[in-house]
């Protein structure tokens, strides 16, 4: 790697739906065939499910010269979505694995794996990670999200596909390999890795591209879009993500209700997986039933022309981003440089990079306290009871001591964190008028009454976009930090690490206020 040939890239990801990780994929590969030593003139999108057409075609238009292919197999994707008993998906694993290193070399393949962590096809980490070794072949692991992030369930499915202990699961996701690098997306999960395996782990923040209006055009027919799709003009606040849980919708829905009344809340994406059906039905179902102006997953809707997500950014008055866990925070960049006012959650693990980068969120918050009398306090403690006791006992013995009881469920009568409630509480919340709620709340929430003022005038601030973004986040500095952690020596690591690094993370993340009722269960 370290000579002027040319190189193949093997780009590894369960799937290629819209989403975070091929956002970064799409931003961050002219970057990495842009870079000098060595040349990039082959590039394999390996995965259990085909990109789509249109995103397809504009990738490889990014790269030109360079041959962009697929390699799909259905048992590359999600585990539980495979048909068959282990041993025979374990073998056609094994197989695209191989095939997908045939005749290769140190000198003239790189694999980029995504979200190995995830947990979602251990089979298909294992086996990458052998192939890689038994060739030589560096292998990054790129990780985005971790299973046990609040992802508890993925357990019982890695049993089944067995991995029966969580020692072989911890050699499997952080496998320490002299030919495997771990990327990860924030300091704060460098910092563990890096304890334990050295310059093994990198940190590579996702590269962002730098603020480029969208013609003017683009931006006037995304707003007719949206009037079209609403039924008439009206402000719009919008939610640049996918139909998940951990994105705490209902609190958006609420910020909304509370600080703009006559606003749309607008979200983009779609369910992206079978776990959170219910929640976007649930939520779905409220919103038509009271007749709020909530729209979701509007670029998942059947239509042969939607505007880009940028376009949507620039035509809606204000972006929401009010998620219980991210791994980087792209939403916060794309906000910043679509110049438009950003209401987002403070996050303890990605606030002190974005801060580094030198973003600044003038409307960022902690949490939306709510007066207990605004939903059945007494069945929400009880269900919240059955529900944490229910999710303790599904976690592996040895984790069950280290997951905090949450404090709230002990508590007296005084206000309650939005974002600690179940959704059922959440909706009780809703259904009161905002007005009235409002009222009882706006005491609780003293940056909420200074911004509801401003949002009615059009006068929230614009999170602006830094000088000092493109040293860390630009084209140069990605391809400079992955080629310095692919070329890292990889030194000596204990036997034990990738135990030590899985038990680090365990008692993080299991942490009371690491925890939210909305993750525990996938019922309301």
């Amino acid at each position: 790697m370290k000579n002027s040939a040319r190189v193949r890239l093997v780009i590894v990801h369960s799937h290629y739906r819209p989403g975070g990780v091929r956002r970064v994929i799409e931003l961050a590969l002219p970057a990495l065939a842009g870079a000098r030593r060595p040349g990039l003139d082959a590039v394999v999108l390996a995965g259990g499910e085909a990109p789509d057409a249109a995103w397809l075609a504009a990738l490889r238009a990014s790269v030109p010269g360079v041959d962009v292919t697929c390699a799909i197999a259905p048992a590359a994707g999600y585990r539980s979505e495979a048909r068959g008993p282990a041993s025979a998906v374990a073998r056609r694993v094994r197989a695209f694995a191989a095939g997908l290193l045939g005749g290769a070399r140190p000198a003239d393949t790189v694999v980029w794996a995504h979200n190995l962590g995830l947990g979602r096809n251990l089979t298909l980490a294992r086996a990458l990670t052998q192939a890689c070794a038994r060739r030589g072949v560096p292998l990054v692991a790129h990780h985005h999200d971790w299973w046990f992030d609040n992802r508890w369930q993925r357990w019982p499915e890695m049993r089944r596909a067995g991995f029966g202990s969580l020692g072989a699961v911890a050699r499997t996701v952080f496998a320490a390999a002299p030919t495997v690098r771990h990327a990860t997306i924030n300091r704060g999960d460098h910092r563990i890795l890096a304890r334990h395996l050295g310059a093994r782990a990198g940190w590579l923040p996702n590269l962002a591209a730098a603020p480029s209006a969208p013609p003017t055009a683009a931006v006037r027919q995304a707003q007719d879009w949206l009037r079209e799709t609403l039924g008439g003009r009206a402000p719009v606040w919008l939610v640049p993500c996918r139909l998940l849980r951990r994105k705490n919708l209902a609190e958006a829905l609420l910020l909304t209700r509370w600080l703009r009344p006559e606003a749309w809340l607008v979200t983009t994406g779609g369910v992206s997986s079978a776990d959170e059906r219910a929640y976007a039905d649930t939520l779905r179902a409220a919103g038509m039933r009271h007749g709020w102006r909530l729209r979701l997953g509007v670029l998942a809707e059947a239509e042969a022309v939607k505007p880009a997500v940028p376009a949507l950014l620039a035509a809606s008055e204000v972006v929401l981003l009010t998620s219980l866990q991210e791994g980087f925070g792209l939403p916060n960049l794309e906000a910043a440089a679509a110049g438009r006012p950003l209401i987002v959650r403070t996050l303890p693990n990605i606030a002190p990079d974005l801060a580094t980068f030198g973003f600044r969120f003038p409307q960022a918050y902690d949490e939306v306290w709510i007066e207990r009398g605004l939903f059945d306090a007494r069945a929400e403690t009880a269900r919240q009871e059955r529900r944490w006791q229910a999710w303790r006992a599904g976690l592996p013995r040895r984790c069950r001591a280290l997951a905090g009881r949450p404090p709230w469920l002990d508590a007296g009568g005084g206000p309650v964190a939005f974002s600690r409630l179940t959704l059922t509480a959440q909706l009780q919340v809703l259904a009161h008028a905002p007005e009235d709620s409002w009222a009882r709340c706006a005491a609780l929430n003293p940056l909420l009454r200074r911004w509801r003022s401003r949002a009615g005038a059009g006068a929230l601030a614009a999170s602006r976009w830094p000088h000092s973004a493109e040293r860390w986040l630009g084209a140069a500095a990605y391809a400079r930090r992955f080629a310095q952690l692919l070329h890292a020596a990889p030194g000596a690591v204990a036997d034990d690490a990738p135990e030590r690094i899985a038990d680090e993370f365990f008692r993080a993340k299991l942490a009371w206020e690491n925890q939210y009722p909305l993750l525990w269960s996938r019922a309301p």
